[in-house]
C-alpha cells in the first residue's frame, strides 16, 4: 500500500548535514515547484499575509523565504521533508526513531502531499517554505494551486503505486491536501481512516487528535510493512481501538475516551 499524509505549517530548521546523505532523493516536481515560487515572488509581505491570513511577522518570514528560494540550492539549504515538517502528523509520525527498515520502506510507499512540491517522497530535500494547498495563488495555470496541479499528483501517485506493486492509497491526509489527488485520475483504492474522541457518550473527530493518529497509522505502516488494507485493524497507537460498528469497507474508524487536549 502507498500511504499519503500533509505537510505541516511548523517546520524544524536544526542545522543538517543531511545535504550530503547519499540517500536523499530529488522531488518529482522541481520545476514545477520553481514555477510557483516566481509566482509567489510577485506579491507583497501584505499580499502573503492577506493569500494565507498570515501574521505581520510570519508574511515577512515567508516572504524572505520565497526571495531566498533556489531552483538549485546548496545542500546547506536544503533539509529532508519527513525531517523538516514538524507539525502534529509528524509529532505522531515520529520519524527521528523510524528503524532502517521502516525508513526504506517509507522511501518506496510514504508520501508527503504539498503545496509548492506536489508530491514529496521521505528524503526530497525541501527548503523551509509555507504555502498551504487551498491557497489562492494566482499562477501561469490559474487562480489556485489545485488548478496549478491539476492531475499531475494523481498521475504521478499511480505510477509509483504500479513501481511497487500497489494498488491500495491510505489516506492520511487532510480533506485540503487529499483534494489535489484527483479522484476521477486516481487508479488506485483509496481507504481513509477515521480517529474518533468518545467523552460524555458522544464520539466526535477532533482536529489535533485526528492529526497525530493520522501520523501515527502511517508510521504503523512503514514499521510493518503493510499491503493488506485489513490489517490496518490492528492499529492500536494513542489508545485507539478499531470500531467495526462505525467502520466501513474503505473507511476504518477508530475511538478511544478523550483525552485532555494538550493543545489547549
Amino acid at each position: 500500500m502507498l500511504c499519503v499524509i500533509s505537510p505541516a505549517k511548523r517546520l524544524n530548521e536544526t542545522p543538517r548535514l543531511v545535504g550530503q546523505d547519499p540517500d536523499m532523493t530529488q522531488p518529482v516536481f522541481a520545476a514545477e515547484s520553481w514555477k510557483l515560487v516566481q509566482s509567489a515572488r510577485k506579491m507583497s509581505v501584505e499580499g502573503l499575509r492577506k493569500l494565507m491570513g498570515l501574521s505581520e511577522p510570519l508574511a515577512t518570514l515567508n516572504h524572505a523565504r520565497f526571495a531566498a528560494y533556489r531552483r538549485s540550492p546548496s545542500p546547506a539549504m536544503t533539509f529532508p521533508a519527513i525531517h523538516c515538517f514538524a507539525g502534529d502528523t509528524y509529532a505522531g509520525l515520529e520519524a527521528a526513531s523510524m528503524g532502517p527498515d521502516a525508513m526504506r520502506w517509507a522511501e518506496g510507499h510514504l508520501r508527503i502531499l504539498s503545496g509548492l512540491y506536489g508530491l514529496l517522497k521521505p528524503m526530497d530535500p525541501i527548503q523551509p517554505y509555507r504555502l498551504e494547498m487551498g491557497s489562492r495563488l494566482e499562477n501561469p495555470r490559474g487562480a489556485d494551486l489545485y488548478a496549478f496541479w491539476g492531475d499531475r499528483v494523481a498521475k504521478v501517485l499511480n505510477a509509483q503505486g504500479a513501481a511497487v506493486g500497489c494498488q491500495v492509497l491510505v489516506n492520511c491526509a487532510s480533506i485540503e491536501y487529499f483534494t489535489v489527488a484527483q479522484r476521477k485520475t486516481l487508479k488506485l483504492r483509496v481507504v481513509s481512516p477515521v480517529f474518533l474522541e468518545e467523552k460524555a457518550g458522544e464520539a466526535k473527530i477532533v482536529s489535533f487528535f485526528a492529526k497525530k493518529a493520522r501520523g501515527a497509522m502511517a508510521r504503523y505502516l512503514c514499521d510493518n510493512h503493510l499491503t493488506d488494507p485489513a490489517d490496518l485493524r490492528g492499529f492500536d497507537g494513542g489508545g485507539y481501538t478499531f470500531r467495526p460498528d462505525l467502520s466501513g469497507e474503505d473507511r476504518p474508524v477508530f475511538s478511544r475516551a478523550a483525552v485532555q487536549d494538550a493543545a489547549a
